[in-house]
């Protein structure tokens, strides 16, 4: 008989119902025993969890007094991240961390040894390392068609022109979409030797940060991670160079645009390309022959995330998020607000 793994939420708003809990719904041995949240009300979500057996609640001490609790999932806004994640390690439980996981590598440094100090799994929510582009660029790069990589950019576009919010550095777009993107590079590349900034306020100088364009400097190659919220016509979602050739992936991974249409993880198609957004490959093989083909999009899933904390949890499995690669990205993140 499989083993569950009984799973607790601090928070209970749009991210938890979006970006979590659906994908959670698609594995057995997963279990949302309890919520916290800092409100309660009779929300449809929330009343089809309760006839599930989930128990809502607005005190953390129900988790970490709760023993059959194995992981705790928090789901606030960032803000909160620290002191819930601290809280809830310190009473002895896992904890797996929405994004950005804080704001500064210290925080990150302390969370981490608290961590290590109990045995206790502690990782961030990294779920864009499981968006369908990603992994075809991935899939890409290790079937070895590009030859050594000499380039790689990642944007995140959007056109947004009248949305500038006021804020502080760890409300805005470094960290709130830089995150995503500085781990994919780290994931694939590790601790680049340099990072080049430019991170600005476009639509409002008083804003918080809309754009940045982050240069990662490897010995042989240069990451670019690139966002903007005034793309009135979107760069390519991925455009990589190699020695032999080159890989142009011009859309996003569908799962988010699937769950705002109301598809559900599961159901059939949801997250998949059409042929017509399949990435397009040109490299020259061993004979010097030009081949120009389209690449079939890799399936994206984000319950794999849940499936690597399982794992780790269950079966003592290495995290997908090591802590290295975890205090790496808080540091390239901090360090772009550094004067």
């Amino acid at each position: 008989m499989t083993k569950k793994l009984n799973i607790a939420y601090v928070g209970f708003g749009k991210s938890t119902n979006r970006y979590h809990i659906p994908f959670v719904k698609t594995r057995e041995n997963i279990v949302i025993k309890r919520v916290v949240n800092r409100t309660l009300g009779k929300r449809p979500e929330q009343a089809l969890l309760e006839a599930e057996g989930t128990l809502f609640s607005t005190d953390i001490n129900d988790i970490i007094n709760d023993d059959s609790i194995d992981l705790a999932v928090i789901v606030t806004p960032a803000f909160a991240h620290y002191d819930f994640a601290k809280q809830l390690l310190l009473g002895g439980k896992n904890v797996l961390c929405d994004k950005p996981l804080v704001e500064t590598l210290a925080q990150a440094k302390e969370l981490v040894e608290i961590a290590r100090s109990k045995d206790l799994f502690f990782m961030p929510f990294q779920n864009r390392r499981f968006d369908s582009d990603f992994l075809t660029v991935q899939s890409v790069i290790e079937k070895g068609y590009l030859g050594e990589l000499i380039d790689i950019t990642v944007n995140m576009d959007h056109f947004r022109p009248n949305d500038a919010q006021p804020g502080k550095n760890f409300d805005g777009a470094w960290y709130g979409h830089g995150v995503h993107m500085v781990d994919q590079m780290v994931s694939l590349f590790g601790q680049p030797q340099q990072v080049q900034y430019d991170i600005r306020s476009t639509r409002d100088k008083d804003s918080v940060d809309d754009y940045f364009s982050v240069n990662l400097l490897y010995p042989n190659l240069r990451a670019t991670v690139a966002a903007t919220e005034v793309a009135a016509l979107p760069h390519p979602k991925w455009v990589v160079y190699g020695t032999r050739g080159t890989f142009i992936k011009q859309d996003v991974d569908q799962q988010e645009n699937d769950l705002k249409l109301g598809m559900m993880p599961g159901s059939t198609g949801f997250g998949q390309d059409s042929p017509a957004d399949f990435g397009n490959l040109t490299y020259y093989n061993q004979n010097g022959d030009r081949i120009v083909k389209t690449i079939p999009t890799v399936a994206g899933d984000y319950a794999r995330v849940y499936d690597a904390a399982y794992a780790s949890i269950i079966n003592g499995a290495d995290k997908l998020v090591s802590d290295e690669q975890m205090l790496t990205v808080i540091e390239i993140l901090e360090n772009g607000f550094k004067k």
